[in-house]
């Protein structure tokens, strides 16, 4: 693999692979502080569990906003600023969480990020009215983007250099498998016995979660701590806010897509409102797939799983638009749109992590602001096609657009970070 594909794209007095810091694994089962591998194993798991309940929380509300409305009172366009709200928490909550704990030993921070956020999850099911539902939603989402940046770092942090890429996938895998089991299984039991119910498994998820932390998470006495200072210093970092940008517009292709799914297979495939939970189920085990795949290539190219991820995404999102009329075709590309976007996430997230030198944890967590800033950016671009008469194919052509948008933005920065290494070599 050339130089100029590798994890070295970014500038050269930033350590892309922390190897003098990060453990190794050895042949003796351990990697460095003395962890051993099962227990690496069960902090993994236990920090998935965390993203389960996140990615639960967060989109089961779309699908239970004729229940909270009726039961509060309120149009559904108003009860869908409950998503709104848990979103702006995210934003919110990301950065300056992670700029304020900076001092904060990380098993203690991540414990204390996911009692915040079941307790927020706890406020929404006990919410009396609407106001105080939305207070809650900011709430359960403030501690959101924190505690996926932070588990990264721990995960990246466990595995060693040489698999970084593919811990931090199976931490963010929790979110995907939400998409498959969690957010069917609650929006069932919201419909069933009301929405608050749906948040309750929420909290109980959270509460499991807490305790599995405090047994599984060993002392990470080899992880260090920063400062506020510090960790916003990564904000005056271009590489930052261009891995950033190559998330936000790469990743709201994909939401683009996925918010005018249910209604491009009912109304341009023509498949029946029964099948839509199946198409959805295929979605959800694409993003589970791509979280392996863009684990395992990121760990081999950093560059290369954006990129291709990028470039496969474009191509999928293409077809679909030229082919969803076909059912077959429709639910394969449905996997495929959500496989090869799914790809970038473990290499961004490595990637922000790389760039940001010493300023990790709020790089990392801002990650998921930019996240949700696709999220919001993607279906405002579809509604906005749709609204004009396009139809519910044309937010994948928004898609393609906002694909090869990224790969502009990934071709600048490599060329950017090649121009600082030139001008900054290392040892100079």
């Amino acid at each position: 693999m050339s130089d100029a594909l590798s994890t070295t794209d970014a500038p050269a007095d930033v350590s892309l692979t922390n190897r003098s810091t990060a453990p190794e694994a050895n042949p003796g089962g351990t990697v460095s502080g003395g962890v051993s591998r099962r227990v690496r194993r069960w902090t993994i798991l236990a920090l998935a569990l965390g993203g389960f309940g996140i990615g639960t929380t967060e989109f089961v509300a779309m699908g239970l906003l004729p229940n909270i409305a009726g039961s509060l009172g309120v149009s559904e366009p108003t009860a869908g600023h409950v998503i709104s709200a848990y979103a702006m928490g995210v934003v919110v909550g990301a950065p300056l969480i992670a700029a304020l704990t900076a001092r904060m030993s990380r098993r203690t921070l991540l414990i204390g990020l996911m009692v915040a956020f079941t307790v927020g999850n706890l406020a929404t099911v006990l919410a009396p009215d609407y106001g105080l539902l939305l207070v809650a939603r900011f709430v359960a989402g403030l501690p959101h983007g924190a505690y996926f940046g932070v588990a990264a770092l721990v995960a990246a942090h466990l595995a060693g250099p040489r698999n970084r890429a593919k811990a931090v996938g199976q931490v963010m895998l929790g979110l995907s498998v939400a998409n498959v089991f969690g957010v069917p299984a609650a929006a069932w039991l919201g419909e069933t016995f009301g929405w608050r119910s749906a948040f309750a498994i929420v909290v109980a998820i959270g509460v499991a979660t807490v305790i599995a932390l405090m047994r599984a998470l060993p002392a990470l006495t080899g992880m260090t701590t920063t400062d506020p200072l510090t960790e916003l210093g990564a904000l005056r970092r271009s590489q930052v806010w261009f891995t950033l940008v190559i998330g936000t517009v790469g990743f709201g292709g994909m939401f683009a897509f996925y918010t005018y799914l249910n209604s491009a297979l009912t109304t341009d495939t023509g498949l029946s409102v029964s099948v839509v939970p199946f198409a959805l189920m295929l979605y959800g085990l694409g993003m589970v797939t791509g979280n392996f795949v863009g684990g395992y290539v990121a760990d081999r190219s950093v560059s290369v799983a954006i990129l291709g991820g990028l470039t496969a995404s474009a191509i999928s999102l293409g077809a679909f638009a030229t082919l969803a009329q076909n059912a077959w075709a429709a639910l394969i590309l449905t996997y495929l749109v959500a496989l090869t976007g799914s790809t970038m996430l473990p290499a961004l997230q490595t990637r922000l992590m790389d760039v940001a030198a010493d300023a990790q944890t709020l790089a990392a967590a801002l990650n998921h602001s930019a996240l949700n800033i696709a999220n919001a950016a993607g279906a405002l671009l579809g509604g906005v096609v749709v609204g004009a008469g396009y139809g519910y194919l044309a937010p994948s052509v928004v898609g393609v657009l906002l694909a090869v948008a990224g790969i502009a933005v990934t071709v600048l920065a490599l060329a950017a970070s090649r121009r600082q290494a030139r001008h900054h070599p290392v040892g100079s």
